[in-house]
């Protein structure tokens, strides 16, 4: 409510997951394993990336920079949580939750740009291979890579002017386990003009883009590959782009039913289980795609 008198908000509480007892110990349980193999897996493919020869190529640069940035997204998020959940604290100082709101804004959008990036890289691989490693060198991959964390960072202090010109009252509760920018504005009981016009902003010259290049990309890749005469050459051509098509659907999905399907503030339940997804479960998953599907990872695994 716009121009109502309230003492502003030095913490902000997190409802998180109010459940029974003992469904918050199977809980626990499941996110604390979930962390604990987030940290394996993708420090794990970070080293496997750095010590084998056989993974030093543009894809492979890309996929331990992703790895990096899925260990950053889940150690913003799920320690807080797991914490939430084991001593019951709800609370979050504001400074934490603006900390919070910058870094996740930092590493979400860097995320959609390393998809996109991967996804330009496949397109180049298969649409036009002799010039991949021109096209694809050392040099431009660096900037590429380089361009991903400068726009995140740009999106995070974004976010972080967007939530200081919030005035947040000492009752707000916040119905998700992390500080999220969206429905901090929904919150506010200030004038959230500025919050908007930065949050429509990013998401027209940062989410939209991102995801443009990986549907166009993946286009142009499906066309030449169903142009491959023999079934061979199009299996073999599709599963070197199968693992980051699965880690793209899996992400962009949770983040279009989370920010972009319109509905009313009561068919919003399923926001919680999307933001899990996209925080903790896709961070988990991303290695193990990746090794199990990638010829190349195993390789490199078992040698």
């Amino acid at each position: 409510m716009p121009g109502s008198n309230c003492t502003q908000a030095t913490e902000i509480s997190l409802v998180g997951f109010t459940k029974g007892p003992a469904t918050q110990v199977a809980l626990f349980l499941l996110f604390l394993l979930t962390y604990l193999a987030t940290i394996l897996g993708n420090l794990g493919m970070i080293t496997l990336i750095r010590a084998s020869p056989l993974l030093h190529s543009p894809m492979y640069y890309f996929l331990g920079n992703l790895a990096f940035v899925n260990l950053c997204t889940s150690t913003i998020i799920s320690p807080r949580m797991l914490a939430g959940i084991l001593l019951g604290r709800k609370g979050m100082s504001y400074a934490g939750c603006m900390a919070q709101v910058f870094t996740f804004g930092l590493f979400v959008v860097t995320e959609c740009f390393l998809l996109a990036t991967m996804a330009y890289d496949r397109y180049v691989a298969i649409c036009h291979p002799l010039l991949y490693a021109l096209v694809m060198s050392p040099e431009r991959c660096s900037r590429l890579v380089t361009g991903s964390y400068l726009l995140g960072l740009a999106n995070g202090v974004g976010q972080t002017i967007s939530m200081a010109s919030l005035s947040l009252c000492t009752s707000s509760t916040l119905d998700l386990f992390f500080c999220d920018i969206s429905l901090l504005i929904s919150l506010s009981s200030s004038d959230t003009t500025l919050s908007l016009v930065i949050l429509r902003a990013a998401s027209s010259l940062l989410g939209v883009p991102s995801m443009l290049v990986v549907l166009v990309s993946y286009v142009a890749i499906i066309s030449t590959i169903l142009s491959i005469s023999t079934a061979e050459g199009k299996c073999k051509a599709f599963s070197t782009c199968a693992s980051h098509l699965t880690t793209v659907s899996s992400f962009y999905g949770a983040l279009i039913f989370m920010y972009l399907i319109p509905r009313s503030d009561s068919s919003r339940g399923g926001d919680k289980w999307a933001a899990v997804l996209y925080t903790v479960v896709t961070p988990m998953l991303n290695p193990l795609i990746y090794s199990l599907r990638n010829q190349e990872v195993k390789e490199a695994w078992r040698r």
